[in-house]
Order: structure tokens, then C-alpha cells, then sequence
């Protein structure tokens, strides 16, 4: 591969393909997680006019351990597919979780990720958890080589109500580091529906560039079958 070409996909991915790379950063949702059989669909509307939404479907498990089916799309402000994912997902009954899953973005390429969340405090007032992430990027470019990220955060949730996040990843192949951080307020919870508010700010640092924190932020409504 050329200096040349690394330099045009460096540049790439600081523009319109950066968020491929502070998505990951953020890939484990800030939920407390209570394993549950049913079936969860969320969607997801930003501040800067892009959109997502997302399927959970259970398909094996017992009370304590649940295997689901995931599949999701996302739209930039055009209301074009920006991403599409499927994936699998195990949830444990006492918070922990992973999951393992491939997303195709148009004109980029594919990215898959194994990211895994460890729940280390719970109870009826607080939930900490941890989490982790890998992922390999396959970009459609000829002669851009596949490219690893790594990254982890925590999120606290206070009553299933207000919460807080905070997260980083490196992409070794840029020496690029990517920080996020955010807030949940839930607006209206019962047993099959959900309402929530969210901010993030996020930034990114490479060698001979960084960027200002951004904000964003965003309402999602979730729903349980």
C-alpha cells in the first residue's frame, strides 16, 4: 500500500467515515440488563438527522441464559442506508453479556465486532457495568489493508432512570484514539415501552490532527413484545 493511498483514507476516515470507527466506542447499549425472553425493538432519532433502528429476538435459553437474533439499520439525514448489522447476542441474568455481530456499510465495507459487557454492581438504586469491544475493519478500498480497534468503557444508571457513560478505543493502524462521553434520562418506563433521552460528546485524536468535542443528542423509543 502507497503513503499515498494511507494518506486518503486517513483523511476519509477525520470526514464522513470517522464515525465508523467513535460508533464502536459506544456499540454496547446503556442499559441495566435483567435478562428477558421477549422480543425488544428500539428506534433511535439524532440531533444531526441521522436514525437507527434495532431488533432483539430470543430464540434459545432458559431463565438465566438467552440467545437472541439481532438485526439492524441505520440511515444518515437523507434517509439512506448508512449501515445494515446482524448479529447474535447472550444475556445473563445477572447482567453480563456479549455480542457478536457484522455490519455492511455502503461504499465502505464491512465491520465485525465482539464486544462483552460484565456487570460488577447492582441493586435496587444503582447498576455499574463494564464493557469491552474488538473490532476488525474490511474496507471495499483497493490496496487499504483490514484494520483492528479496540476499546472499553463503563455506564452507571441510577434507579433505571438517569445514567452516565464513558468510553475510548485506539486504532493502531492511524494511531487514532476516539473518547465519548454521555448521558441517559429515561422519560416514561411500564412494562412494554420506553422513552429515553440522550447526550454524547465525542472527539478524536491522531498524530497531526484532532477534533473539538462534538455533541449530539438524541431520543430513542424502545418496545417489548
Amino acid at each position: 500500500m502507497s503513503l499515498s493511498c494511507l494518506l486518503l483514507f486517513a483523511l476519509a476516515l477525520m470526514g464522513a467515515e470517522s464515525r465508523y470507527i467513535t460508533d464502536d466506542v459506544v456499540f454496547v447499549p446503556m442499559v441495566v440488563s435483567r435478562v428477558r425472553r421477549d422480543t425488544h425493538g428500539s428506534v433511535t432519532v439524532n440531533s444531526d438527522g441521522t436514525s437507527g433502528a434495532i431488533v432483539k429476538v430470543p430464540f434459545a435459553g432458559n431463565d438465566k441464559n438467552i440467545v437472541s437474533a439481532i438485526g439492524g439499520l441505520d440511515l444518515d439525514k437523507n434517509f439512506k442506508m448508512s449501515g445494515a448489522t446482524a448479529g447474535l447476542a447472550y444475556d445473563n441474568v445477572n447482567g453480563h453479556g456479549a455480542t457478536l455481530t457484522n455490519t455492511h456499510i455502503p461504499s465502505f465495507g464491512d465491520k465485525l465486532t465482539a464486544a462483552g459487557k460484565l456487570n460488577v454492581f447492582h441493586n435496587d438504586n444503582h447498576n455499574l457495568d463494564v464493557k469491552a469491544l474488538a473490532t476488525r475493519t474490511m474496507p471495499d478500498i483497493p490496496r487499504v489493508p483490514d484494520f483492528n480497534t479496540f476499546g472499553g468503557g463503563v455506564d452507571y444508571m441510577f434507579k433505571d432512570k438517569v445514567g452516565a457513560s464513558a468510553s475510548a478505543a485506539h486504532t493502531p493502524l492511524f494511531d487514532r484514539n476516539d473518547y465519548s462521553v454521555g448521558g441517559k434520562l429515561n422519560l416514561f418506563r411500564d412494562k412494554t415501552t420506553s422513552l429515553d433521552f440522550n447526550a454524547d460528546y465525542k472527539k478524536f485524536e491522531m498524530p497531526n490532527f484532532k477534533s473539538d468535542w462534538t455533541p449530539n443528542i438524541g431520543f430513542s423509543f424502545s418496545k417489548f413484545w
